[in-house]
């Protein structure tokens, strides 16, 4: 007996019919006569046959195929965000390819190969404003943003409520009778760090505190550009009583410059951060941080997409998620100055 999968011409022989009947059978078309539509649903049963999804998809003019676009593969919040897209377009039958494009010249090749060369139904693209990337979006293509409100009405977006995660976490350290506290930005090129801006300055608005642009410092996300922050702070003897960084690793700079300085978090410094990353409550102290639910970030723009490629929802949506406030020990000592 043969191992060798069994194709649609064998089944065309088993149920008596001709391959184009099978194929008819296939992809549901209705111009086939229930006898004999009932043959071939038996042959395929009885021989086990599974159809090519790539023939099937090329029949239907579609690939059933999704791509997901990010700067990088290896930050936490990017990789977290494409894994439960994938998640996601599993539950639709559909395949998620992901690639990275550090930057605009590579992000336009990619979508070049990707919807030029009609290898996928729709795009993800996390962070479009990272740069100029989004000068090379596809026009009149499915498409979703995920890390960014959508500039353009006619594209849908995914995001963290930014502005309100910001104000919560600012308004935490406030609580705690803090009146000097700096803030550590993403590059400001990006939406979601102009949004954690505005944020910080509301709750200080609010509160009746001034804006001191002394007391902010742009960083990159990464831990290194938060240690930088604070080591600038010092150098202008501005040491402040705490600190929002806007994302965990940043915060986790903070603290690490804190250490070196002799500076004890949390009851001479507080800190603050954006995330929770899996390693946050390991810090040391463990870090005060809002939780954001990255996967379903993922899971909802997928979802977003899938509605659009199938007809169920056209009309552009800006989905924006919530964050939780998740209280450690580096804000738990004494506020005040």
């Amino acid at each position: 007996m043969s191992n060798s999968r069994p194709t649609i011409r064998d089944v065309a022989r088993q149920a008596g019919v001709s391959h184009q009947t099978v194929s008819r059978v296939i992809n549901g078309s209705a111009d086939v006569l229930p006898e004999t539509r009932a043959l071939v649903e038996a042959a395929i049963e009885q021989m086990g046959y599974r159809p090519s999804a790539i023939a099937r998809s090329m029949a239907r003019g579609q690939t059933h195929t999704l791509a997901c676009i990010s700067p990088n593969l290896t930050d936490f919040t990017f990789a977290s965000v494409i894994e439960g897209a994938e998640m996601e377009a599993r539950q639709h039958d559909y395949f998620m390819l992901s690639s990275s494009a550090a930057d605009p010249q590579a992000f336009r090749a990619l979508v070049d190969e990707l919807v030029g060369h009609s290898r996928v139904d729709g795009l993800i693209v996390i962070n479009p404003y990272a740069d100029e990337r989004f000068e090379y979006i596809p026009q009149n293509f499915p498409l979703v943003f995920v890390g960014a409100r959508s500039h353009d009405s006619n594209i849908s977006s995914v995001s963290l409520d930014d502005e309100k995660v910001a104000y919560e976490a600012t308004r935490h350290l406030l609580s705690q009778g803090h009146t000097r506290i700096a803030l550590v930005t993403g590059p400001m090129e990006e939406d979601c760090s102009q949004d954690r801006a505005e944020g910080y300055a509301r709750a200080l608005h609010e509160a009746g505190l001034p804006v001191d642009k002394s007391m902010i410092v742009e960083g990159d996300w990464t831990a290194t550009s938060g240690q930088d922050a604070l080591l600038s702070f010092a150098e202008q003897g501005r040491v402040p009583s705490a600190v929002f960084a806007q994302n965990d690793r940043m915060a986790m700079g903070v603290m690490h410059a804190a250490r070196d300085m002799n500076i004890h978090v949390p009851n001479q410094l507080a800190v603050i951060g954006v995330d929770d990353m899996p390693l946050a409550s390991y810090f040391d102290p463990p870090l005060t941080t809002m939780r954001q639910d990255i996967p379903r970030i993922g899971q909802e723009a997928a979802r977003m997409l899938v509605d659009i490629l199938q007809g169920r929802n056209s009309t552009p949506r800006q989905l924006k998620l919530t964050a939780q406030l998740v209280v450690r020990q580096s804000t738990s000592g004494k506020g005040g100055d």
